[in-house]
């Protein structure tokens, strides 16, 4: 059976190239009893594709069930899977066959299998490896030979980290992965999915179909869809049964639409993209900083020009020269500082001689400079340097290693 045709057999609306090559691998695995993890956002129609392997399996005479792991009690979940024995546990009145005894010979879909209890996974892993479960409260081996499809909306990596997932288990039943596409990268079959779905509400309402005029159409493409085809579907019927107006305009849309979604722009990666941004940042920082104290310098030398008295400008300006000094401390051309300790006794501090300073304006010295002075500030308190400085405390790391800064 081609692509095509499974989609007219299951409904199953796009033309998409993600779409399809998800499809594709669903057909060509299901003549197999290899196990199939599929994964994808929620809402993006996971649930059509353990029926597809289901129904092109030699399987598909036999039974079918669809399992929501999320949907049951930590405390039932195995008697749910494995069944239980009578005087179990309380209530147990009487024996129970689980759904792999009851799905023999068939397929068991497990949606949010990453929701699965560590106990649960480790009888589920068994009966992965030799078709083998025993029922809670039994010490009796059964066999099964079940099919299993498995499907997850979470990044089973980390929850391997985090400890809620088990490794082995994740590789026993990723052996063939199907990654269904979340609705933003099928942003050519967003307004398709819209008029199928407005056309459904249209018929079962008994009213005449929505329509989108061409704006609202290049709202409806470019928003995000968090929610995927379920939140596309639902937002179409509130339109449908709402509004009077049959032409749907872009203003009327966004109505629709969480404000909190509506941009088309990416979310940006909270990563190196952040730390690139709070390097720009750093060297506008540095550059404002320089452009400041070349116009106090400027300032003061107008100063000392138009005041007879040098020692009174001097005065006057002492603050300011103070704070270039420690900013800008002059060198020689081996870099050896020069330091002139002026007569004037109302100069605390050295002043810079301005002959023969070769003031360099290296970008690279003046950030590492920023970064010596924000963490002499804080005693080397990394988080509260960073924070002042305007960069992440991660940037600030590598910018320590990068100057061989001693904190």
């Amino acid at each position: 059976m081609d692509i095509l045709a499974i989609k007219q057999r299951f409904g199953i609306i796009g033309s998409s190239p993600l779409l399809d090559r998800a499809i594709d691998i669903a057909r060509q695995v299901a003549p197999t009893d290899i196990t199939v993890l599929i994964s994808g956002e929620s809402g993006t129609g996971k649930e059509f594709f353990p029926k597809i392997i289901h129904q092109l399996s030699a399987r598909k005479h036999g039974p079918y069930i669809a399992v929501n792991c999320g949907a049951i009690p930590e405390g039932t979940i195995d008697s749910e899977l494995f069944g239980h024995e009578k005087g179990s546990f309380t209530g147990a009145h009487e024996a129970r066959k689980g759904y792999f005894e009851v799905v023999n010979h068939g397929t068991i879909f497990l949606d949010e299998v990453a929701e699965l209890p560590l106990a649960t996974q480790v009888r589920l892993l068994r009966v992965l490896e030799s078709g083998e479960f025993m029922r809670v409260g039994s010490s009796k081996v059964l066999k099964t030979n079940v099919r299993l499809v498995g499907a997850t909306n979470i990044h089973i990596p980390d929850a391997i980290a985090s400890g809620k997932f088990r490794q082995d288990l994740y590789y026993r039943l990723n052996t063939v992965p199907i990654y269904v596409p979340p609705l933003r990268d099928r942003k050519e079959d967003i307004h398709l999915l819209f008029r199928k779905f407005a056309s459904d509400a249209a018929e079962k309402y008994r009213m005449p179909s929505i329509q989108l005029d061409e704006e609202a159409v290049h709202v409806l493409i470019n928003y995000r869809w968090p929610g995927n085809i379920r939140q596309l579907k639902n937002i179409t019927e509130q339109i449908s049964i709402i509004e009077k107006n049959r032409e749907i305009t872009a203003e009327t849309l966004m109505k629709y639409l969480p404000h909190s979604q509506v941009s088309e722009l990416p979310v940006l990666y909270q990563g190196e993209e952040k730390a690139k941004i709070s390097e720009r940042e750093l060297l506008y920082k540095v550059l404002f900083d320089m452009k400041r104290d070349v116009n106090d310098l400027k300032q003061l030398v107008m100063n000392l020009i138009e005041n007879k008295s040098i020692d009174g400008a001097i005065g006057e300006n002492k603050h300011l020269l103070q704070r270039l000094y420690k900013d800008y401390p002059a060198t020689t051309e081996s870099g050896t500082p020069i330091l002139v300790q002026p007569a004037d006794s109302r100069f605390d501090e050295p002043v810079v001689e301005t002959e023969e300073v070769s003031e360099s304006l290296s970008l690279e010295k003046q950030e590492e400079e920023f970064i010596r002075k924000a963490l002499k500030k804080y005693d080397g308190k990394r988080k509260d340097a960073a924070r002042e400085l305007g960069i992440s405390e991660r940037t600030l790391y590598r910018k320590i290693k990068e100057y061989n800064i001693e904190e």
